[in-house]
């Protein structure tokens, strides 16, 4: 059993914590020590997953461009070493590129140093193997082995090899984008698009020079694509809506036919059309779905819990696939489409509406480059035959309005709180007239409504990780998700261990 202080570093299927002073009330907790400890728990939990002797392990080790970066990845190559392990040193790098490097280098394991979206000061262990990214469990064992101070024997035959992998990475997109493309300038296949990208001063900014400049795409005007992990401009992250004005901004300052834009280290992406309009959330999942489902007709998509009405009828009217709504966290939706294919039903998506897109052709990692590189495609594929890309979603039906809203959970167990009050709900929400219970979905209850009480559906979860009730409603008219919100009101308010 994990004890208080190393539970706190458990987030999902990832290490984070704090690594830099700046922040007031979050002192520093991913200490050397702790870090040197983490990295030997993940040397001795690797050499039993692959059945290998420390001293003949390879693992390779990237970061992204947040200031605590480069001494902590130090620091676990050093361990690594010091155990007889072959280290390469991919220095700047994305998430997905580091899973690949168990792929094309045959790494036994691979471990990115990067906190995601979260702020400058924050930082985390994200570990790989070829059967993809950890689960919670084995997060847990590592973090015990930290915790007993267990580590592998000394050996002297270790070494440290600085590896310029993302050179590598980026050539795989652009062959894939020249082979999809087929021009007839073959190595140039986006000659005459004009694409910007905003890199929010992450790992992204290779995606211009190194895929879409090589492939003659202008991408003038591009934003934040030097590396600086204070992160001065904006978030690095799809979901931020002063992120999201950004790109859209550089689109229309730059009249491109398409922008980009990565979280922090690159394992979610989102686009804008050439109208300034984003491709993002909702219409993401309906671009990749109608990407994904050519050549997998009648083929079922994965998503999260919080996805639309009219997403669903667009996955399953229009495109003619099957949409199987499931459970917020990238992994989760990830692990029900293996789970899924493995069954014999054809998943060929995963994606969350964070932005997170897993692909079953490409090892259902979630990998935002990827997910670009397809829109991309998608968008040279279409303009041969004089077509735009928001022609492929026309028949997207968005809603009118949408809110979240986000209560705070006072109980101290937290989840038993947030079970109690759905399982409360659904027993009230089904005596009551004009509440529809969805009968297809998979966290927490989410309600439908007619065009007289609302127009719209609601959906009450749990979070994943925190002590949170996230509440998310959408409505196809003015004025619905307060009559919703309403509705639902009535029943919140004699709920107990909820900050209302």
């Amino acid at each position: 059993m994990l004890d208080k202080f190393y539970k706190q570093f458990k987030s999902g299927t990832d290490i984070r914590g704090v690594a830099s002073e700046g922040v007031e009330g979050q002192p520093v907790n991913l200490t050397d020590d702790v870090v040197a400890r983490m990295a030997d728990g993940f040397v001795l939990w690797l050499s039993k997953k692959v059945s290998k002797a420390p001293e003949t392990l390879t693992i390779s080790i990237g970061r992204d461009s947040r200031i605590s970066g480069p001494h902590i990845v130090s620091i676990c190559s050093e361990r690594f070493k010091r155990c007889g392990a072959t280290v390469l040193d991919c220095s700047l790098a994305s998430t997905p590129s580091m899973f690949m490097t168990t792929v094309d280098l045959g790494c036994d394991g691979a471990l990115q140093i990067t906190a995601s979206h979260h702020p400058f000061n924050r930082n985390g262990l994200k570990f790989f193997t070829r059967e993809g990214g950890l689960e919670g469990s084995d997060i847990e064992e590592i973090l015990e082995y930290a915790q007993n101070g267990e580590s592998p024997a000394e050996n002297s035959c270790g070494e440290i090899k600085k590896v310029d992998y993302m050179t590598d990475y980026a050539k795989g997109l652009c062959k894939k984008i020249k082979e999809e493309v087929n021009a007839e300038d073959y190595d140039h296949p986006l000659k005459g698009f004009k694409i910007v990208v905003d890199a929010g001063n992450g790992a992204g900014g290779f995606y211009a020079d190194k895929v879409l400049s090589v492939l003659g795409a202008d991408t003038t005007g591009s934003r934040y694509l030097e590396p600086d992990g204070m992160f001065p401009n904006h978030i690095p992250n799809p979901e931020d809506a002063t992120a999201m004005a950004s790109i859209c901004e550089a689109v229309k300052e730059a009249n491109a036919d398409l922008g980009v834009i990565f979280d922090t280290d690159v394992d979610r992406g989102g686009a804008v059309d050439n109208k300034g309009n984003e491709i993002n959330r909702n219409r993401l999942v309906a671009v990749a779905a109608a990407i994904a489902l050519e050549g997998n007709e009648g083929g079922t998509v994965v998503t999260d819990s919080i996805t639309s009405s009219g997403l669903k009828e667009f996955i399953e009217d229009t495109l003619g696939g099957q949409h199987y709504r499931y459970r917020r966290g990238y992994k989760n939706v990830i692990d029900k489409a293996l789970e899924l294919n493995a069954q014999g039903i054809n998943c060929p998506l995963a994606i969350e509406t964070s932005g997170h897109a897993a692909m079953k052709e490409n090892y259902f990692l979630d990998d935002g480059a990827y997910l670009c590189t397809k829109i991309i495609i998608k968008a040279a594929q279409m303009r041969k035959e004089g077509k735009e890309l928001d022609e492929l979603t026309a028949e997207l039906k968005e809603p009118v309005e949408s809110k979240e809203v986000r209560f705070k959970i006072l109980e101290p167990d937290f989840k038993a709180c947030g079970e109690k009050i759905i399982g409360d709900l659904t027993a009230y929400a089904m005596a009551q007239n004009g509440w529809n219970v969805a009968n297809d979905n998979r966290e927490g209850i989410r309600v439908s409504f007619d065009k007289d009480n609302g127009d719209g559906w609601f959906l009450l979860r749990l979070s994943v990780h925190d002590p949170i009730m996230p509440l998310n409603i959408e409505s196809d008219s003015v004025g619905g998700v307060d009559i919703i919100y309403n509705k639902l009101n009535e029943f919140l308010k004699t709920t107990s261990g909820l900050e209302l």
